[in-house]
């Protein structure tokens, strides 16, 4: 489970080194955050920003980018939409009476 301060470390090390006009890679990220590499590839959501940040620097404003971009989005939206079922599902079984 990702935590929001992980997240934001993520977010923010993707955002400075598209400011500073370096590629976006997860050894580059790695070395920023203190994160091991195999962290970031292994967290589905840490992936998809990573990832979306990479193609935004790649292929900003054409057709193809904005598609990787979508596509990007809609994998983390269901990666988020799975932990939502899963969280869902488990206060069910807590709120169900035992006989």
């Amino acid at each position: 489970m990702t935590n929001t301060h992980t997240l934001n470390q993520v977010e923010r090390a993707c955002t400075q080194l598209h400011q500073q006009g370096h590629t976006v890679t997860f050894t580059a990220v790695a070395d920023l955050t203190g994160l091991g590499r195999s962290t970031l590839y292994r967290d589905p959501t840490i992936r998809a920003v990573i990832d979306q940040h990479r193609h935004r620097s790649t292929a900003a404003g054409t057709i193809t980018g904005l598609t990787d971009e979508i596509a990007t989005l809609h994998a983390a939206i269901d990666t988020l939409a799975d932990k939502v079922r899963r969280h869902d599902e488990q206060l069910r079984r807590l709120k169900t009476p035992k006989n």
